[in-house]
């Protein structure tokens, strides 16, 4: 794809998570997100795979009901470490990790949208994090200096990016050595049919976006990424089909958790 019709994607993406920020019901993924039988955030993120407990030690309007996997789960993090979550929404995992790594570490939270920038702002002073902190950016582009993370999150966000080799490569950069990738996202198993890749709302609804297992593979290692392990969830086609109700999405796509470590 040229630039100008990436950019095209970035802007369809941008509307449409600014219109899930400024909205007072809960969201989840996909072109249904938000119809009058959506269930309401804290269902939609235990089905993710969030505990009960971890949905309420956050502040309130953070929780939008988004993702398709629980990066939390997998990242591991430790006191005093520096956290980088790429595509921070309203800062549900930011909030999450800061519980983890105590006041000595720090959240970095990095989203292109304005409006989603403002509310995990807001939410952060309303709850008195002081060791959180939300930038306006893309992911291709990272606001965040070289080898000063040592752990990257996010939650179904690298599929919506036009060009995910970057997304990897400035991951890649941001981290320091020995620094640690750990991700959910949404992935291929099968050949995206024409109709899917072209629906660009089945795109911002995280799913024709999404690129094949193999592909992410070697995307991760062109950049220089080791121990990377993909791992498929099967469970995620229940929720998934809920996305695009009727077009069979689960024939083609699946959440999978994303590890890899910079040597």
């Amino acid at each position: 794809m040229t630039e100008l019709e990436n950019d095209k994607i970035r802007q369809a993406v941008r509307e449409q998570y600014g219109a899930v920020a400024v909205q007072k019901q809960a969201c989840g993924c996909g072109t249904s997100c938000c119809s009058p039988s959506t269930p309401n955030a804290e269902e939609l993120s235990q089905k993710l795979g969030y505990s009960l407990e971890e949905l309420r030690d956050i502040p309130e309007g953070a929780n939008m009901g988004l993702g398709c996997g629980n990066p939390q789960a997998i990242a591991n993090l430790k006191t005093g470490e520096t956290v980088l979550d790429l595509g921070s929404g309203g800062g549900f995992d930011c909030f999450l990790a800061a519980r983890q790594i105590g006041e000595t570490g720090r959240v970095i939270g990095v989203d292109m949208t304005p409006e989603m920038v403002s509310k995990a702002r807001e939410n952060a002073h309303k709850a008195g994090f002081q060791n959180v902190e939300f930038r306006l950016g893309e992911i291709e582009n990272l606001p965040v200096a070289d080898n000063t993370v040592d752990v990257i999150i996010s939650n179904c966000v690298t599929n919506l990016s036009p060009n995910k080799p970057r997304v990897f490569a400035e991951a890649f950069r941001a981290l320091k050595t020995g620094g640690r990738l750990a991700i959910s996202d949404v992935v291929a198993f099968a050949e995206l049919p024409d109709a899917i890749k072209k629906d660009l709302a089945l795109y911002t609804g995280c799913m024709a976006g999404a690129s094949p297992i193999k592909e992410i593979e070697q995307m991760l290692i062109d950049v220089g990424f080791r121990q990377i392990n993909i791992a498929p969830k099967n469970e995620s086609k229940a929720f998934i089909k809920d996305w695009a109700p009727g077009s069979a999405v689960t024939d083609y796509v699946i959440s999978a958790t994303i590890e890899a470590v910079k040597p």
